[in-house]
């Protein structure tokens, strides 16, 4: 049982720190101020080129797939204890429902605060080339 814990903490550690960046450019941390407020930090990469971007595609995909199955096999395990009365490992598997629900819900606050970013970062560009485009044109007349 204890081997199992160790292996789901090690597990935690490699998907939210190395897997994540590296697979679909996203990381997740709690941060703690001077008031003792707890911060939610979510951060993306920008994607810098095309050859990158169809490499990070199917990286992408493994990785979804693989934290999503993992989240409902350790759903399905905990009902699984829960209704065949294993009470011993009922410890195990809701530490594995809590491990891996934390980082599905970690990454997926990621990929939407990400799409905000784009989305505003693309209304902006598109606002300023708008207003570039009427002030040029009132210069002109």
């Amino acid at each position: 049982m204890v081997t199992i814990i160790l292996l789901l903490s090690c597990d935690f550690w490699a998907v939210k720190n190395v897997t994540g960046r590296l697979m679909v450019g996203l990381r997740w941390w709690n941060h703690i101020d001077e008031d003792g407020k707890s911060h939610w930090v979510f951060e993306s990469r920008k994607e810098s080129s095309q050859e990158n971007k169809t490499v990070s595609e199917a990286e992408s995909r493994i990785f979804w797939l693989g934290l999503i199955a993992c989240s409902v096999l350790w759903v399905i395990f905990a009902f699984s204890a829960l209704f065949s009365f294993t009470v011993k490992w009922l410890a195990v598997v809701i530490m594995g429902v809590v491990l891996q629900g934390a980082n599905l819900y970690g990454y997926i606050r990621c990929k939407v605060r990400s799409r905000k970013h784009l989305t505003s970062m693309a209304t902006s560009y598109f606002g300023k080339q708008f207003l570039r485009q009427n002030t040029g044109d009132d210069q002109t007349s």
